[in-house]
């Protein structure tokens, strides 16, 4: 692929497109909007999930396999030189990328297609380490129920819409801007937003340092940067900023002061230019989620949202699908999901459980009386970089069951598993009880054989620790939220 390609060109919409590795939360995303669009769509993955069903509903034909012939297929039934479209995650030995390279066709990078749908609309771009599915959606729906009906590429299902790519008609675009590979600096937003700035990926950067200058590389390519003043790295590195908080109101442009965290909510007091808006309740708890609210409230304000509609829209504020996803219950415990990966999630998603089962509000039918994390290592270089930082916050919770490391890729570390994890935990917490699988199934025993009843059970991992629930399910003792609760 060429790395200097011009994206300044505007697809032709009779212009088929294939996604190697189609599934992806990204790449389906893409794939869905573009159907929309009119273009032919195609791609290959060798997983069945949700985004796919979403995708064959809609008529895209999808391999199951990722073979040299696939290209041939998509050849055949081409009516122009398909577009081929593959991300970080396919390995340039990839068998269908090699025959898509024969056949000398055209290669884009995800970020790449990406960018040329921000090049044909005025765009609001999410980056950081942490929180930017979470802010996009809250930014998303704010503009969607003001009417404003953005189009949105999203690392989630937005609940709103049900689904993680929206072709809207609205002027705007709203995406997250992945800095895992790079690749961010490919993208030109109007508004650039920038939650925080933490080492992470590791499998791509030596240090913060490497980070911090991926991230000024996008800013500069921002027209307007609104930053978290509360994150030191940010607020030391991008001065220039437009500044959001939630510590303090003073020199800064909006900030959203907790009055009341509960377990089901949190009322804030909401500040522009140091004048006070008045008062606001987001339906969903824990400070860091108030810190992306105050970004996506920031963003809004700045793309011309009155304070009346960012209210309004705050009555269909939900979080994206796998950040604290309630599953359902099981034997009289309760089954929740996360995405947490990184030490500072798995804290974050840690204090939102201990809310829930401490506030005099909770979401939770029932009251919990203990947190059991079943956490999933994600990739050989994560876990072995933050190996310490995840044992000390993993061990704030009442017991663990470790499932084994998830490698996305990855080669094996040697001498690296789950079981240097729980080696870690019980150095710093020698009484917690902590259990560690071998398979994801023997997971599942796991927490038959060493849960409670009035456990609060929350799988973590960006891998498939989220198939938890669906192991569980084989129990016929399993059941849904009742109609009350769910509503």
């Amino acid at each position: 692929m060429d790395e200097d390609l011009t994206l300044a060109k505007s697809l032709n919409r009779l212009r088929p497109i294939h996604f190697i590795g189609i599934g992806g939360i990204g790449m389906s995303a893409l794939a869905l909007i573009f159907e929309n669009k009119g273009h032919q769509i195609s791609g290959s993955d060798t997983r069945k999930n949700k985004n796919i069903q979403k995708l064959l509903d809609k008529g895209v034909t999808i391999y199951n396999s990722q073979i040299a012939s696939n290209i041939k297929c998509v050849l055949k039934e081409a009516r122009l030189p398909p577009l081929i479209v593959i991300s970080t995650a396919i390995p340039k030995n990839n068998a269908e990328l090699q025959a898509a390279i024969q056949e000398k066709l055209e290669i884009w990078h995800r970020s790449d297609l990406l960018a040329s749908l921000m090049e044909e609309q005025s765009s609001i771009a999410v980056a950081g380490s942490h929180g930017k599915t979470t802010t996009s959606s809250l930014i998303a729906t704010l503009l969607a129920v003001a009417k404003k009906d953005p189009t949105a590429v999203i690392g989630g299902v937005v609940p709103y819409w049900g689904t993680n790519g929206h072709a809207g008609e609205g002027k705007l675009l709203v995406a997250e801007a992945d800095e895992s590979d790079g690749s961010l600096t490919k993208l030109n937003a109007e508004l650039g937003v920038l939650t925080n700035i933490e080492l992470d990926h590791t499998d791509h950067y030596e240090n913060i340092s490497e980070i911090i200058k991926i991230m000024k590389k996008f800013s500069k390519q921002c027209k307007q940067l609104i930053s978290n003043y509360d994150c030191p790295v940010v607020r030391e590195n991008f001065k220039d900023s437009i500044f959001y908080s939630t510590e303090t109101h003073i020199g800064v442009s909006y900030a959203a002061l907790p009055v009341k965290l509960e377990g089901d909510k949190t009322m804030a007091e909401i500040y522009e230019n140091n004048k006070s808006l008045g008062k606001i309740t987001i339906p969903i708890p824990g400070k860091h989620n108030l810190n992306n609210m105050i970004a996506a409230i920031a963003a809004c304000r700045i793309e011309g949202l009155s304070f009346e509609e960012i209210k309004k829209g705050l009555e269909y504020i939900q979080t994206p699908k796998r950040r604290f996803d309630f599953q359902g219950v099981w034997q009289e415990r309760l089954i929740y999901d996360d995405y947490a990966h990184h030490p500072s999630e798995v804290k974050a998603t840690i204090e939102i459980g201990r809310l829930m089962l401490n506030s005099s509000t909770t979401p939770l039918p029932g009251r919990p009386e203990r947190i059991l994390i079943v956490f999933q290592p994600h990739r050989y270089t994560r876990t072995q970089e933050f190996l310490e930082r995840f044992a000390k916050e993993l061990g704030k919770a009442d017991s663990i069951i470790l499932a084994p490391i998830f490698a996305a890729g990855e080669n094996p570390i040697e001498g690296l598993t789950s079981h240097s994890l729980e080696k870690e935990i019980k150095i710093l917490y020698p009484n917690l009880p902590i259990f560690t699988a071998n398979t994801l199934n023997e997971t599942s025993l796991l927490v038959k054989k060493h849960s409670l009843k009035n456990d609060l059970i929350i799988s973590m991992g960006a891998g498939n620790i989220n198939t938890l629930w669906e192991l569980l399910c084989k129990e016929k003792q399993s059941t849904y939220w009742n109609s009350k609760l769910a509503a």
